[in-house]
């Protein structure tokens, strides 16, 4: 990873060179991420900043108290006093001319950034006419950053915060509005909301390209590989461009549709991260994961990577990171539910799902809420957002805030293996174990011939006994390991047990020898 100075300095150019070239005006200016109806970070030595003229004396001033700079290089950039929770009040940066944003919160601010789970808008969601009725909050604020793809790290965009109401919230993410209406409701604080997601994403594309190049890894499989499939893809395109032209000739429509481009990397952190650095935030959530599981084992140091870059570039500490683990779906569909419950092979995305658990473990303040219970066996978006929004609502408050309450479902944390059962034991078990809707399924146990076969399990007060006459001498388990979990172990606070496993068998992502 680059050093911090470095980052700036690279981003102090683009600022210069990138989105206020051949501009003369003299005028102070800020990013968009500034603007009436926002809502700044309480407890931080809040950063402002934005241009003006090389030595313009610049003055902030909010709530009664002024910080002044001057401008070096065409930029210049202030911190604000810690501040507490309230509002509204205006804010006002003076220099040659005056710009006020008025109806300013203080609170807490949380980036919502993935794929197309956090993308999925409040009305395509399950049932969302009575929650978007409802929506009206002047304590809650949004703010969605327009989607660029970008080839170098960018400074600003064009957006402006609006108040969470119906008018407001229809095309919002659905997770990150659930998320936030929990927390505002249970903190009692405003709340700021940044979207910015691009449906079909894969990690690397959020993460800093220097990261990227520093790590032999990630240059050999994402970089360098990238110039070939841009290469082809405009090859394809052209072809597909003739055809389709050639059709049109002759009253026909296109046969197939247009060729999907290849992912540059680091292009979405340069067009819709970099331009946030370094706003006060409280931390992320973060719903992806879909786009890399072909490449799970990679994403085991992957995803861990791109939460460090986040926290070196915004410089605010090991903030709260909170991801959603992927949600059930089968990839063959038109299948029964027996034939569903029949997997006990090998899966993508329980790897996928392992990894995610994974940086929960070698990093701190990182969150996981579990869904193996709202997903959709036929739609890799499942509807039903609310419980995931408000699971991450939870987290948010045990891990950010402290609180002592059950955030998170069974956690597997040890085994014990005698006279062919095997004895689990968990973590997050809150008030006890549970199995909902019958008895416990979704475990699969092996010998040493590595062959998984269904198992019975019973809970044996916080534990859970596996075992089956066919395999008289067990060596592992696994829980919930396929693209469609069916599963039903809970605690008792009504969170779902995470699926794992307890060997260490060679995962089918694993880099070929």
């Amino acid at each position: 990873m680059i050093p911090r100075k470095s980052f700036w300095a690279a981003l102090v150019g683009a600022v210069l060179l990138i989105s206020w070239a051949g501009q003369v005006s003299a005028d102070v200016r800020l990013p968009g991420v500034f603007s009436d109806h926002m809502v700044l970070q309480q407890d931080l030595r809040l950063p402002v900043w934005g241009w003006a003229d090389e030595g313009e004396r610049v003055t902030v001033t909010f709530r009664g108290r002024s910080v002044s700079t001057t401008a070096r290089d065409g930029a210049w950039m202030v911190r604000l006093p810690r501040q507490k929770a309230g509002g509204p009040f205006n804010l006002v940066v003076q220099g040659r001319n005056r710009v006020e944003f008025k109806d300013v919160l203080v609170g807490e601010v949380w980036i919502c950034s993935g794929q197309s789970n956090m993308e999925w808008p409040m009305n395509r969601s399950f049932e969302p006419e009575s929650d978007i009725a409802n929506s009206a909050n002047p304590n809650l604020r949004l703010l969605t950053v327009p989607k660029l793809k970008a080839e170098t790290p960018t400074n600003n965009f064009n957006a402006a915060w609006v108040v969470c109401g119906p008018d407001t919230v229809p095309g919002f993410s659905a997770v990150a509005y659930y998320f936030g209406r929990d927390l505002q409701a249970t903190r009692g604080v405003p709340v700021g909301l940044i979207h910015t997601s691009w449906g079909g994403s894969p990690a690397e594309v959020w993460i800093r390209h220097e990261l990227l190049a520093a790590h032999p890894e990630y240059k050999r499989d994402i970089l360098d590989p990238y110039p070939e499939q841009a290469r082809r893809y405009q090859e394809e395109l052209a072809k597909w461009e003739a055809e389709t032209e050639a059709l049109r000739k002759e009253g026909k429509q296109p046969a197939r549709g247009r060729p999907w481009a290849s992912w540059r990397p680091s292009e979405l952190y340069n067009g819709m991260i970099a331009p946030l650095v370094p706003y006060g935030i409280r931390g992320a959530i973060w719903y992806q994961g879909e786009s890399n599981a072909d490449r799970a084992w990679q994403y085991r140091t992957l995803f861990p990577d791109m939460i460090r870059n986040w926290r070196v570039d915004w410089a605010q500490g090991e903030f709260p990171f909170l991801a959603v683990q992927l949600a059930p779906w089968d990839r063959n569909r038109n299948r029964l539910p027996q034939e569903i419950a029949a997997d006990i092979g090998e899966s993508s995305w329980a790897e996928l799902r392992e990894a995610q658990v994974l940086a929960t473990q070698v990093l701190p303040a990182v969150g996981l809420a579990v869904i193996t219970d709202v997903g959709d066996k036929d739609d890799i978006h499942p509807a039903k957002k609310e419980p995931v929004g408000s699971r991450l609502a939870m987290l948010a408050r045990s891990i950010a805030h402290g609180e002592r309450l059950v955030a998170s479902g069974p956690r597997f944390r040890k085994l014990k293996i005698k006279k062919g059962k095997v004895t689990l034991e968990f973590d997050h078990v809150g008030g006890g174990l549970e199995a909902r809707g019958g008895n416990l399924r979704g475990f699969t146990i092996c010998g040493a011939d590595r062959k998984f076969v269904p198992a019975m399990a019973e809970i044996e007060g916080r534990k859970v006994v596996v075992h089956t006459p066919l395999v008289p001498e067990p060596v592992a388990v696994r829980y919930g390991w396929a693209d469609y979990p069916m599963v039903n172990l809970f605690n008792r606070e009504g969170l779902p047990a995470s699926p794992f496993r307890t060997d260490d068998f060679p995962m089918i992502t694993s880099p070929k020898e």
